[in-house]
C-alpha cells in the first residue's frame, strides 16, 4: 500500500504517517510535509522522486503529473488499466491524504493583497483529493485530522469498508467545494449583480437538540470564510442554545445594531416587544421592558453597548432566556451568572464581510437572494402632507419610530412615546387589526405617542382608529390610491403626517 501525503495543517501528520508506516504502507511526500515527516524518522519518498520531474515555479507544479495522478485514479478491477501502469511503469497510490493552503485564512489577514491571495489558492491539492474522491473504491482520502485516529485504527484490523470510503469521498468533494465558494465569494466582492451561478459556504458550529418543535432535527452553521452576527457569538454562561433562542437573538442582535445611540431591544418570536433607546443604558433598559412587561418575560435582551452593572441589576428580577452584548463589565457577569440557566452571549461588533449585502430566503426547491433593508434614510426628506407638519420633537420620535418598526412582521405597527417602544401590532393580515393590537398593548401609553407603519394605508380606517387612541403623528411610506382618504382623515383628528417613501415589509 502507498499513501501520498501533502498537508498544509500538519497538526497530528507525524502520528498518521508512523501508523500507516506499522501498517506496511509506504509514504510520499512533498515540500513541508516532507521535511517534517523525514525529521520524524520517517521513510519517505519525495514527490520528484517518485515523478523524475523536479517541483517547478516555486512549488506551483510539484504533483501534476501522470505518474501521480495515473497512480491515483487507475480502476484496480480493469485490467486494462493495470497492464498500462505497468507499461508506463506507476505504481498504484492508495491512500490520498492532502488538506489545502490556507485561503479562507488568508483574506482575514488585514491588508492582504490580491496577489497574495491568489497565491493561496491551492492548484494541485483540490485536484488529488477530486482524483482520490472519484476513484473511492480503491482510493482512500482524508482531508480532516480528525479522521486520522479512526482510520488508523481500523486499517490495524484489515481495510475500510465500501461505506466507509464512500463518506470520506462525500467529505473530501464537500471540502473542496466549500474552499473554492470561498475562491469565488472573495472575487465577487464589491459586484452588486446577482450571478448567474452561485453557491454559499457554511461549515456546521454544533447539533441542536432539535429544531423549531421537538420532533425535527436542526444543527446551526456559520457562513465562511467569516462568521458574522450571532453566528460569531461566544457563550459565556448558561444552557446550550436552541434552534428558536437562535432565531430570536439575531433578531435582537439585529435591532440594536441598526442604532447609533445606546440601544436595549427585548425580543419575543422575532419581534421587538421592547426597543428603547437612552443615553444611561439602565435607563434604556427599564424604558424597553416597560413597553410590554407582559411579553418581556421568558424573552431575549440585546444592548449594542458593553453592558454595565446597573443595566444587569435592573434586569436581576425579570426571566429572559438569553442576553446579549458586545462586552460585560466584570460587575454585569457576577450578576447574571447567578442565574445559572441564563444564556449570556457576546458577540463582537465588526465589519461586515463580503456578503453583507445578502439576504437569503429558503423556499420550496430553491432561494430567494435579496440585499439587506440597510438603506441609509433621513428624516428631514420626508414630505408632510398634513395640515398641521410634525413638530421637531415629533420628528425625532417618528424617526426613532421608523428605524424600529422595520424590525417588526408585516403587517407592522409600532407606537412610540420618548424614544421607546409603548405598543406593537405584527403579522397581521390586515392593517387595522395590528394598529388595533398597537393600542391594545400600549393602553394609556398611546396617548401622545407617534405612530410608523411598514408600508402604506389602504383605507382610512387605521388612522382613523389611531386617531381615538390618542396618536399625534405618523408616518408611512405612502403611495395608495386612497392616499387623499387617509389624509383627510389624518387632517380631521389633527394628527401629523409624513410619507417616507421608502416600505420596509418584513415577512
Amino acid at each position: 500500500m502507498k499513501a501520498l501525503i501533502s498537508v498544509y495543517d500538519k497538526a497530528g501528520v507525524v502520528e498518521f504517517a508512523r501508523s500507516l508506516t506499522q501498517s506496511g504502507t509506504k509514504l510520499v511526500s512533498t515540500g513541508g510535509t516532507y521535511k517534517t515527516l523525514t525529521e520524524a524518522g520517517l521513510a519517505v519518498q519525495q514527490v520528484s522522486d517518485l515523478t523524475g520531474f523536479p517541483e517547478i515555479l516555486d512549488g506551483r507544479v510539484k504533483t501534476l503529473h501522470p505518474r501521480v495522478h495515473g497512480g491515483i485514479l487507475a480502476r484496480r478491477e480493469s485490467a486494462d488499466h493495470i497492464a498500462q501502469l505497468s507499461k508506463h511503469k506507476i505504481e498504484p497510490i492508495d491512500m490520498v491524504v492532502v488538506n489545502l493552503y490556507p485561503f479562507m485564512e488568508t483574506i482575514l489577514r488585514s491588508g492582504v493583497t490580491l496577489d497574495e491571495a491568489l497565491e493561496n489558492i491551492d492548484i494541485g491539492g483540490p485536484t488529488m483529493i477530486r482524483a482520490a474522491a472519484k476513484n473511492f473504491k480503491d482510493v482512500v482520502v482524508v482531508v480532516d485530522p480528525k479522521d486520522y485516529s479512526w482510520i488508523s485504527e481500523h486499517l490495524k484490523e484489515g481495510n475500510l469498508t465500501l461505506e466507509e470510503r464512500k463518506g470520506l469521498a462525500q467529505k473530501a468533494f464537500q471540502h473542496v467545494a466549500l474552499y473554492d465558494t470561498t475562491i469565488a465569494q472573495y472575487l465577487r466582492q464589491g459586484d452588486g449583480q446577482f450571478p448567474e451561478e452561485i453557491t454559499l459556504g457554511y461549515t456546521k458550529l454544533f447539533t441542536l437538540r432539535y429544531g423549531e418543535n421537538p420532533h425535527q432535527r436542526a444543527a446551526f452553521y456559520a457562513q465562511v470564510p467569516s462568521p458574522q452576527g450571532i453566528a460569531s457569538a461566544r457563550q459565556l454562561h448558561g444552557k446550550e442554545l436552541s434552534f428558536n433562542n437562535i432565531l430570536d437573538a439575531d433578531a435582537a442582535w439585529r435591532a440594536v445594531c441598526d442604532f447609533s445611540e445606546s440601544a436595549v431591544a427585548i425580543i419575543k418570536h422575532t419581534n421587538p416587544c421592547g426597543l428603547a433607546v437612552h443615553q444611561n443604558q439602565a435607563e434604556a433598559y427599564r424604558q424597553a421592558y416597560e413597553g410590554d412587561p407582559v411579553s418581556a418575560f421568558g424573552g431575549i435582551v440585546a444592548f449594542n453597548r458593553r453592558l454595565t452593572g446597573e443595566a444587569a441589576e435592573a434586569m436581576r428580577r425579570i426571566f429572559y432566556e438569553i442576553v446579549v452584548a458586545p462586552g460585560y463589565d466584570t460587575e454585569a457577569l457576577e450578576i447574571l451568572m447567578k442565574k445559572k440557566d441564563l444564556r449570556i452571549l457576546e458577540i463582537p461588533q465588526q465589519k461586515q464581510g463580503p456578503q453583507k449585502n445578502l439576504d437569503l430566503r429558503k423556499v420550496g426547491g430553491g432561494i430567494l437572494l435579496q440585499s439587506y433593508d440597510d438603506i441609509q434614510e433621513d428624516a428631514a426628506t420626508w414630505k408632510a402632507v398634513t395640515h398641521r407638519h410634525p413638530t421637531s420633537q415629533e420628528l425625532d420620535e417618528l424617526a426613532f419610530a421608523w428605524k424600529v418598526v422595520k424590525h417588526i412582521k408585516s403587517n407592522a405597527i409600532v407606537l412610540v412615546k420618548d424614544r421607546a417602544i409603548v405598543g406593537m401590532g405584527a403579522g397581521q393580515p390586515n392593517r387595522v387589526t395590528s394598529v388595533h393590537l398597537a393600542l391594545r398593548s400600549a393602553g394609556d401609553k398611546a396617548k401622545g405617542s407617534v405612530l410608523a407603519s411598514d408600508a402604506f394605508f389602504p383605507f382610512a380606517d387605521g388612522v382613523e382608529l389611531a386617531a381615538q387612541g390618542g396618536i399625534t403623528a405618523i408616518a408611512q411610506p405612502g403611495g395608495s390610491i386612497r392616499d387623499p382618504e387617509v389624509i383627510a382623515a389624518a387632517d380631521r383628528a389633527n394628527i401629523a403626517m409624513v410619507f417616507t417613501g421608502v416600505r420596509h415589509f418584513r415577512h
